[in-house]
């Protein structure tokens, strides 16, 4: 059930309302800026296809000043996206509950705070994020693989090229010193060279089964 095709009396019964968070913001030469939106609804609407889950409209911005060097960045900071998040999840509260599927790492912190208010205000709220190598954390073969499955004519393989190879816990404090240019000329966190649709797909299937699994046992353990 997607909230944008939905009736306000179709939702008479509550259901677990799945907000995508994503972000507008460069994603190297060959991908759109908006890659983070795209695989945070795609994996929400995968889960209301398993689950009796109602998906919101995407969180299109969020915190992504460490990218604002690169042209198609548009962000709206940290605080913001984490007021944005609270006053959603107050507003939400005809729903059984409410899960951020946050594709975004900037975001982090601001999830993760907005969590932490939401929860102490009593609402139900569970926060998920997709994991990846240390290596290949922005724009290189995992995201490039989950856009050739999900968005193929969006990707430019042709300008697919590698950027800063190191794990990201190597090169985070110069990051978060010096933005994503400091550290990427391209502004590649990882290499995109070798990436496959059918790898995307592994991926994302990978991704939900993970996502599914921590709804249920978020939901089991508030049942019990």
């Amino acid at each position: 059930m997607n909230l944008g095709d939905t009736t306000w009396p179709e939702l008479r019964e509550p259901r677990l309302l799945a907000v995508p968070v994503g972000a507008t913001e460069q994603h190297g030469p060959h991908l759109p800026c908006t890659v983070d939106t795209d695989i945070a609804v795609a994996l929400c609407d995968r889960l209301a296809e398993q689950r009796p889950v109602v998906v919101a409209p995407a969180v299109a911005y969020g915190s992504s000043g460490e990218h604002a060097a690169f042209p198609g960045t548009l962000s709206i900071g940290r605080a913001a996206t984490e007021l944005l998040l609270v006053e959603l999840g107050r507003s939400a509260d005809a729903f059984a509950g409410v899960v951020l599927v946050s594709c975004h790492g900037g975001n982090a912190v601001a999830v993760r705070n907005a969590v932490r208010t939401l929860r102490s205000e009593g609402r139900r709220v569970l926060a998920w994020s997709p994991t990846g190598p240390a290596d290949d954390s922005h724009a290189g073969r995992t995201e490039t693989s989950a856009m050739l499955a999900l968005r193929p004519h969006a990707v430019h393989l042709e300008r697919a090229e590698p950027g800063n190879t190191e794990p990201l816990h190597e090169l985070i404090d110069r990051l978060r010193d010096g933005g994503t240019a400091a550290v990427s000329d391209n502004g590649v966190l990882g290499d995109p060279r070798g990436a496959s649709g059918s790898d995307g797909r592994r991926i994302l299937h990978g991704w939900v089964e993970s996502l599914v699994a921590a709804v249920d046992t978020w939901t089991s353990n508030a049942e019990g």
